[in-house]
C-alpha cells in the first residue's frame, strides 16, 4: 500500500537511463579515516555521492538522504558508486534505492499533485537482465510499472502513465520506455501484453503510435527506426490476412461480409493463462464449450485490457459465456486506423511517398468499414460488432468514445456520441465503464483513468468542451476526495459512490501508474486546485 506522507521501504528506482541523463559522475574512494569512524557524518562517509544526491535534489527534503540506512558498508557503497557512475537525478535515485533503506517516518502531508510527483521514482524500475528461469523479459532501459501486484510494465497502461510523466517534465523516462518498446518489437515482432514470458502470446490495445507523439526527439535516424517498429507492429496485427483463406477470421484479422478487413483481439495460445491458471480452469469447467475455445476467449479479453466485462459476454452477465474472438471492437479498430494514419504521416515526413499513399489508403478503407459495421444508424452510436449475430452488440460502454479520441468520427457522429455520453455514461464521480453491473471490473460502477482521458480528450477535440470539463471535474473530485481520505492513488474507482472500485479477479491495487498519469495531466489541463487534497491525519 503506497500512502502519502509515509517514506517507504519500496525501492526508489531510476526515472531515466544514465545514458540519457548525461555524462557519468566521477567518484573518489571513501576517506579512510571517515570510513573507520562510527560518528562520521554522511557528507564525510559518502563524499561525491552525498553531494550528487543533494545537489541533484533526488529528494525534496535534504534531510531524507542523510537519515537513510545503508544496506552495505560505506566502502562497498562507494566502490559501487565509482564503478556504476550514476549520473543525473534518475540514475542517482535508482542507486540510492539499491544501496540504502528508509525508516517508516511520517512527513508533512503532501497534496495529491505532490504525491504523484513523489511516486514516479517509487514506481520506477531499472533496466532488467533476468536470471535463467525468470518469467521477466530483458529490458535495456528504465521503465515505470503500474504498482501493487503489477511489478512489470504493461503495454497500454504505459501511454496513460506517460501523460503524467510529460506533465512532470520527465521526458528522459518517456524516451526510455519507448526504447524498451522498440526493443520488444525488434525481438518479438510485437509489444506483448506485459514484460513477462507468459504475456508473449498476445499484445494489448496498440497505443505505440500515440506514445511516439509524446517524444520530443527528432533525430532522423531514430525516426526511421521508430517507423520500422511501428510498421512491424502493424504487420503483427494484420498477419492473419495471409491465413484467412475461406475463413471469416484468422488470428487478429476478420473479413467482414463485404470483404473488408477489420481486427479483433486474439491470443496465439488456447490454454489457461499462467497468471490466472486456476481461475481459467474454473471458468472453462462452467462453460458449455470446449475448454480451448473458452481459454482463448479469456486470453483475448486479457489482450483487450478490458478483462473482464460485459462487452465480451454472450449473455451479458456470466464469464463462462465469454466469446471475445467473435467481437470486432470499436476501440481496437479506431486505434488501428490511427496507427495507419501515423505510419502514413511518418513515411511522408521521411520522403517515402509510396508508403504514405499505401497506408493512407489502408486507413481510408478501414474508416469506411468502421462506418459501415461499427456505427449503428438505428442507435445513433458507435458499437462493437458481433460476428455470431452479424450485427452491432447492445452494450453501451465508454469504448464508443475511442473514435472521437483518435479523430476518426464525423462531426455528426461526435455530437450524437456526446449526447449519449451525457445521458447514459456520466456518473457523479466520472465516466461509467458500461451501464450494467456484472461483478466484473470493466463494468458499472467502476470508472477507469484511461477511459476518462479518452472521453475527455475526444469530446474536447470535437468542440464538446463543457462536457469534457464536466467529466474531468467529476473524476478529479472523486480521485481527490479518496486521496484526501486515504492518502492513496488506486487502480480504479467507483464512480457512483465515489469510492474504491471493485470486482474482478483481485483486490483493488495501489500505485497506480495510469491513474497518476491521467490525474496529473488533467490537473494541469484544467488548472485543478489540489491544495485541499492533502490527506487528513
Amino acid at each position: 500500500m503506497i500512502m502519502a506522507g509515509t517514506t517507504l521501504k519500496t525501492p526508489l528506482i531510476a526515472l531515466a537511463l544514465a545514458a540519457v541523463s548525461g555524462v557519468g559522475a566521477t567518484a573518489s574512494a571513501v576517506p579512510p579515516a571517515a570510513a573507520a569512524r562510527a560518528d562520521a557524518a554522511p557528507q564525510d562517509l559518502y563524499g561525491p555521492l552525498f553531494e550528487a544526491v543533494q545537489l541533484e535534489r533526488v529528494f525534496p527534503d535534504s534531510k531524507t538522504f542523510v537519515d537513510m540506512i545503508p544496506r552495505e558498508t560505506p566502502a562497498a557503497i562507494m566502490q559501487a558508486y565509482a564503478r556504476e557512475k550514476p549520473a543525473g537525478r534518475a540514475a542517482l535515485a535508482a542507486f540510492v534505492a539499491h544501496h540504502f533503506a528508509v525508516a517508516n517516518e511520517v512527513h508533512p502531508n503532501p497534496t495529491m499533485r505532490e504525491h504523484i510527483r513523489a511516486l514516479w521514482p517509487i514506481l520506477g524500475k531499472p533496466p532488467i537482465a533476468p536470471p535463467p528461469g525468470s518469467s521477466a523479459l530483458t529490458l535495456p532501459a528504465a521503465s515505470i510499472v503500474p504498482g501493487g501486484r503489477y511489478q512489470e510494465f504493461y503495454y497500454w497502461d504505459t501511454y496513460f502513465t506517460m501523460l503524467g510523466l510529460k506533465a512532470d517534465s520527465q521526458q528522459p523516462m518517456i524516451d526510455s520506455m519507448l526504447a524498451n518498446f522498440m526493443s520488444l518489437i525488434e525481438r518479438y515482432g510485437h509489444i506483448p501484453n506485459g514484460t513477462r514470458t507468459y504475456y508473449l502470446s498476445r499484445s494489448q490495445p496498440p497505443y505505440f503510435a500515440l506514445m511516439l507523439d509524446l517524444s520530443d526527439d527528432r533525430d532522423p535516424a531514430l525516426a526511421r527506426r521508430r517507423l520500422a517498429a511501428l510498421k512491424a507492429e502493424h504487420a503483427y496485427w494484420m498477419a492473419g490476412t495471409a491465413c484467412l483463406g475461406r475463413a471469416e477470421a484468422c488470428q487478429h484479422v476478420v473479413r467482414m461480409p463485404d470483404g473488408s478487413l477489420l481486427n479483433r483481439y486474439w491470443d496465439a495460445r488456447d490454454t489457461p493463462r499462467d497468471e490466472s491458471f486456476a481461475e481459467d480452469r474454473a471458468t472453462a469447467a462452467a462453460a458449455a464449450r470446449p475448454p480451448a475455445e473458452v481459454d482463448r476467449d479469456l486470453r483475448a479479453a486479457a489482450e483487450s485490457g478490458w478483462d473482464f466485462g460485459s462487452r465480451w459476454l454472450a449473455d451479458g452477465r456470466t464469464l463462462a459465456s465469454i466469446h471475445t474472438t467473435d467481437i470486432v471492437p470499436i476501440d481496437l479498430n479506431s486505434l488501428m486506423w490511427n496507427m495507419e494514419m501515423s505510419i502514413a504521416r511518418r513515411c511522408a515526413a521521411l520522403g517515402d511517398q509510396a508508403c504514405a499513399r499505401d497506408f493512407t489508403h489502408r486507413a481510408e478503407t478501414r474508416r469506411a468499414a468502421i462506418f459501415k459495421y461499427l456505427w449503428t444508424a438505428k442507435g445513433d452510436r458507435f458499437a462493437d460488432y458481433d460476428r455470431a449475430s452479424r450485427g452491432p452488440t447492445s452494450v453501451i460502454s465508454a469504448a464508443l468514445l475511442e473514435p472521437l479520441f483518435v479523430g476518426l468520427a464525423t462531426p455528426e457522429q461526435a455530437r450524437a456520441t456526446a449526447r449519449l455520453t451525457e445521458a447514459r455514461l456520466l456518473a457523479p464521480g466520472g465516466l461509467r465503464t458500461s451501464l450494467v453491473r456484472t461483478g466484473q471490473q470493466w463494468d458499472s460502477p467502476n470508472g477507469w483513468a484511461p477511459l476518462q482521458w479518452i472521453a475527455i480528450t475526444g469530446l474536447d477535440r470535437y468542440g464538446e468542451k463543457a462536457l469534457a470539463r464536466d467529466i474531468a471535474t467529476r473524476w478529479l473530485n472523486n480521485v481527490g476526495a479518496f486521496y484526501k481520505q486515504t492518502g492513496r492513488m488506486i487502480e480504479k474507482y467507483d464512480v457512483e459512490e465515489r469510492a474504491a472500485g471493485g470486482g474482478g479477479e483481485y483486490a483493488v491495487q495501489d500505485g497506480f501508474g495510469w491513474t497518476n498519469g491521467v490525474t496529473a495531466a488533467l490537473m494541469d489541463r484544467y488548472g485543478y486546485d489540489d491544495r485541499a487534497t492533502a490527506p487528513q491525519r
